[in-house]
């Protein structure tokens, strides 16, 4: 009886916490080790006497994670993608790192994990991987462009997702900030400051969130009757020659203030005028529509609107859940923003 004991415990601890396998399971059971894989997947034919006893098992020696355990009682993996742009360059990760970090945070306090992938526009396979095989219950698209096939993916597959930015399409699931309005309560307030011949400096004309903004300079300009100057506006400068072109070209033009889309133009935007000798803001403001810890930080600080991206992976990370729970009460969401005044149009 003792020898009978000691190995029934010895049973036990080989089966306990992480030590456990399909293969454990599968002997404990009785079974093969691909009716438990199916049973733990989903996939194939497995009768529900056999995939409740898996869940028995899982849960009598406490494996981990217990996620597994609920996701075979519900048919959900407690796995929540988010899809980052591959064509991200290191200025502005920054972005998506504490976007990110804001959804981890509301993941975990609701038990799911986040698997994270990356999407080009034009080539979304890394996207369609990891949703054709199951592998999440909703994704998070961290960039939205005009005409945006990973959008369409995924409202074919009918998988939840929220994209962090704004769509066309009303029936997407949208958490963002209001940047056409603020953009255009930025230049409306250089304009009523006696700021001339504000000049722009935009990124991609693709991306959903360069054309608001533009449309907020606009704005701006067409309330206050100035005459735009399509000279002044430049558009998808998205690399540093074009970035200097554009600065040499509006330093030629009398130009009062560069206004720039995003804290990577701007600070391109600065350099150029460092190197040249003008100065910020005696020769030439500048401000930005997205402000950053290098604007902040900037000698002079630079005029720029902020946002608590943090609190954008916050939102998101929670509408997802709530969607996969059933609940699609509010399509989108707007988050405030903030002005942020500072020496560079002073």
């Amino acid at each position: 009886m003792q020898v009978q004991n000691q190995e029934e415990k010895e049973n036990k601890d080989l089966l306990s916490g992480s030590k456990l396998t399909i293969a454990d399971i599968a002997e404990e059971l009785g079974v093969s080790k691909t009716t438990v894989s199916r049973a733990i997947s989903g996939k194939g034919r497995i009768g529900k006497d056999t995939v409740q006893r898996v869940i028995e098992c899982i849960e009598k020696y406490n494996y981990k994670p217990s996620s597994i355990a609920k996701g075979l009682a519900n048919s959900k993996t407690y796995n929540i993608g988010v899809a980052f742009p591959a064509d991200a360059n290191l200025s502005s990760t920054p972005f998506f790192q504490v976007c990110l970090l804001g959804v981890c945070e509301v993941a975990a306090a609701m038990d799911y994990d986040v698997v994270v992938t990356t999407v080009k526009e034009t080539d979304i396979n890394l996207l369609k991987r990891i949703v054709d095989h199951n592998k999440v219950d909703g994704m998070i698209l961290t960039r939205n462009f005009t005409n945006d096939i990973a959008t369409e993916y995924l409202k074919q597959k009918g998988i939840p997702f929220v994209l962090v930015g704004s769509s066309e399409d009303d029936t997407v699931v949208q958490v963002d900030n209001n940047h056409r309005e603020a953009c255009e309560k930025l230049v409306s307030l250089l304009l009523a400051d006696g700021v001339g011949r504000i000049a722009l400096i935009a990124g991609d004309k693709k991306h959903i969130v360069n054309r608001s903004r533009c449309e907020g300079y606009y704005n701006a300009l067409k309330n206050r009757g100035v005459d735009i100057e399509q000279d002044m506006v430049f558009s998808d400068c998205d690399s540093p020659v074009f970035i200097e072109q554009a600065v040499r070209y509006l330093l030629k033009k009398q130009t009062e203030c560069i206004v720039c889309t995003d804290d990577v133009i701007c600070a391109k935007v600065l350099s150029l005028l460092r190197e040249e000798g003008y100065s910020v803001p005696g020769d030439m403001k500048v401000a930005s529509f997205y402000d950053s810890v290098h604007l902040e930080t900037n000698n002079p600080p630079v005029t720029a609107i902020g946002i608590d991206v943090e609190e954008l992976g916050n939102v998101a990370g929670k509408r997802l859940i709530e969607i996969i729970n059933g609940d699609i009460s509010t399509h989108k969401t707007i988050l405030d923003y903030e002005i942020h005044l500072r020496r560079s149009t002073q």
